[in-house]
Parts: structure tokens; C-alpha cells; sequence
């Protein structure tokens, strides 16, 4: 599943966002380190093509893919040496594959700034150099074990040795590990490293003013420059009256989704459907990804025992009315192990059973 860590500083709106996404109410009050737990919920992916699968295919269930959001509690300047609530937090989203960084656009004196301030550019700063001096750690402490493993002359340690040397040069410059070059054996390499700069990065500026985003234009990352506040009050409206109010706006869709849509695109993920009586679903795979690995998201002897797909793409599925129409128009398609699957896929794998 696919996995965000939401971090900034204390009282940016990490929490509001965090229950706005899932509807999970969590402690959002008005003072530093509210949040002592990460906080994790679990967000179906919004996608207008499902729902429009599911209408002709009439399923018992309808089954969105799925994101996780780990909230953590609010970083601080020191962070990677314990000030604040320290290192601890930064362990939670090791594991994730991507970070969302809440930063604050709005002045309202009411909640307090822990510096006393409103800057965007600033704040990022802080909570990036923390990350920076975390990974900058993780590094030094693999290094110190590998430098004694190279006095056996293996060439892969020595080879892994100055890989390591390279990303510690590149954090002691104070910049990402993400922005860096790496070839794929360099990227697997590394990966169990789970180092927080190598992950993709996308900001959401917290304002009650969209164009104030002029105000915070970084060059690491994509910035969704989000009202939480007036996404918090659509979120808790019925669908009906969400679709009316972001007309109200003039808007196509809420901020939220455009926030998961630009993690799928970090990330470089798609979505393939499966459908049927029983239930209409969609399923996450890396853009690329060839039927077999598609098959094996659904379950992994899917993909040990592949033998084709039948795939019909979204708009022939709803063009025709339905699998049974678009296989009489000539508009399904037998795939075999190479074929690679493309967003919007209505797939059915065969399988030898």
C-alpha cells in the first residue's frame, strides 16, 4: 500500500489535514506537540473512472485503491538531535515511500507560530535541514561498519563504500539525496537505508489565499496549495453537497485530491481496474509494470502461474456498455507476459490453476 508521511513544523495544519484526508478525527488543538503518536489512516483513492466502471457493471462491492497517511507529531529545529520531541518521529515515516510537507501560508495570530513568524521558505528550510542532518546520521553510521568490512578487499563492499562516501558528500552540502543521479543499482542498493531525502517530496502550503503560493516556489518538490480549513468543512459535507460547493468555487475537484493525484505522479504510479458481479476494484502498480506484476498485486500466484490477460481499456469498456459488448466489438485485447499494463486497464488475468 502506498504510504505518505505528513511532517512540518508544530501547528501548520498537519493534524487538520490528517483528519480532513480520512475522516479519522485526531488531536488538532492549538499548541506544539499535540500529536505524541503517529497517527495512520487509511484513504480510498478517489477516481471518477471506477465509479463509472461500477455503474454499468453493477458489483456487490465497489473497491477504491488505497493510501495510508502517517501524521506525525511536529518537527523542530534540533529534531535530528533530539530538541523537541526528537529523532523518534523521524523513524515513522523511514518506512514510507513519500513525504508531504505541511507548511504554513496563513498569518491568523490566533495559532501560534513556534518561531514567532510566518515564512514559508524558512519553515521548509528548517524541517529539510533536519532531514538532511537524520540521513546524514543513518550514513555515517552504516559507513563507520562498512569501512571495517573493506580490509577484506571484496570489491562490491569497496564499491558500496564510495557510494556511501558520495551520498554523505551531497548531504554535507546540505542538499537531497533524491536530486542526485543514482542508477538503479545504485537506488537498490541504498534502499534499505530508507533515507528520508531520497524520498519524493511534495509541499502543501497551508493558506487561506490559493495565490500566495507566488510567495513559496521551491524547486524540490510539487507545491498543492491548500485551504485545510475550507477542505476540512467540504469533507465533512455528502457527496451531493461537495459537488455543488466545489462548483460554488469554480473548481473541477477538491484539493485533497489533487494532493493524492500529485503523490501517484511522484511516485510514479497508475491504476488498472478489475470488474465484475461481485466487485469492481481498482489495484496500484509502477508505471511499467508488466502484466504479471499487475496479476501479482492481485495475489502472488497470480503471478507465478500467469498465462495472459484480457484487457479492455476504461473508455472502450464504457463506450461499449460492459466486458460482454466490448468483446463483441473487438475492443478486448489478449496480452501475454510482456505486454505493459497502462493506466485505466480493465484487466482479467488467466491463470493455470
Amino acid at each position: 500500500m502506498l504510504s505518505i508521511g505528513i511532517v512540518g513544523l508544530p501547528n501548520v495544519g498537519k493534524s487538520t489535514l490528517f483528519n480532513t484526508l480520512t475522516k479519522k478525527q485526531v488531536p488538532a488543538e492549538n499548541y506544539p506537540f499535540c500529536t505524541i503518536e503517529p497517527n495512520v489512516g487509511v484513504v480510498g483513492v478517489p477516481d471518477d473512472r471506477l465509479t463509472r466502471i461500477a455503474a454499468i457493471s453493477q458489483p456487490a462491492r465497489v473497491i477504491p485503491a488505497a493510501i495510508e497517511f502517517v501524521d506525525i507529531a511536529g518537527l523542530v529545529k534540533g529534531a535530528s538531535q533530539g530538541q523537541g520531541l526528537g529523532n523518534q518521529f523521524l523513524s515513522h515515516i523511514r518506512e514510507c515511500q513519500a513525504i508531504c510537507q505541511v507548511v504554513r501560508g496563513f498569518a491568523g495570530e490566533k495559532v501560534i507560530h513556534v518561531d514567532n513568524r510566518v515564512n514559508p521558505t524558512d519553515d521548509a528550510a528548517v524541517i529539510n535541514l533536519e532531514l538532511i542532518l537524520a540521513d546524514l546520521a543513518t550514513v555515517d553510521k552504516r559507513l563507520a561498519k562498512t569501512d571495517k568490512e573493506t580490509k577484506t578487499g571484496d570489491k562490491k563492499i569497496i564499491a558500496y563504500r564510495d557510494l556511501l562516501l558520495k551520498i554523505k558528500g551531497r548531504l554535507l552540502e546540505e542538499k537531497a539525496v533524491r536530486d542526485l543521479n543514482l542508477n538503479t543499482g545504485e537506488q537498490d542498493d541504498l534502499r534499505d537505508l530508507n533515507l528520508l531525502t531520497a524520498k519524493p517530496l511534495i509541499y502543501v502550503l497551508n493558506t487561506d489565499d490559493h495565490p500566495a503560493s507566488a510567495v513559496f516556489q521551491p524547486t524540490d518538490g510539487e507545491v498543492i496549495a491548500l485551504n485545510i480549513k475550507l477542505e476540512n468543512d467540504i469533507a465533512g459535507l455528502t457527496e451531493n453537497e461537495q459537488a455543488e460547493y466545489l462548483t460554488e468555487l469554480g473548481l473541477k475537484q477538491s484539493g485533497l485530491t489533487r494532493l493524492i493525484a500529485a503523490a501517484y505522479t511522484a511516485l510514479g504510479l497508475i491504476s488498472f481496474f478489475t470488474t465484475g458481479p461481485d466487485e469492481s476494484r481498482a489495484w496500484t502498480v509502477q508505471q511499467g509494470a508488466k502484466a504479471p506484476e499487475a496479476a501479482g498485486v492481485i495475489h502472488t500466484d497470480f503471478f507465478k502461474n500467469f498465462i495472459r490477460a484480457e484487457v479492455i481499456a476504461w473508455q472502450d469498456f464504457l463506450t461499449a456498455g460492459g466486458e460482454a459488448a466490448a468483446k463483441e466489438r473487438g475492443l478486448m485485447r489478449l496480452e501475454g507476459k510482456n505486454y505493459i499494463v497502462r493506466d485505466g486497464d480493465i484487466c482479467n488475468f488467466l491463470i493455470n490453476k
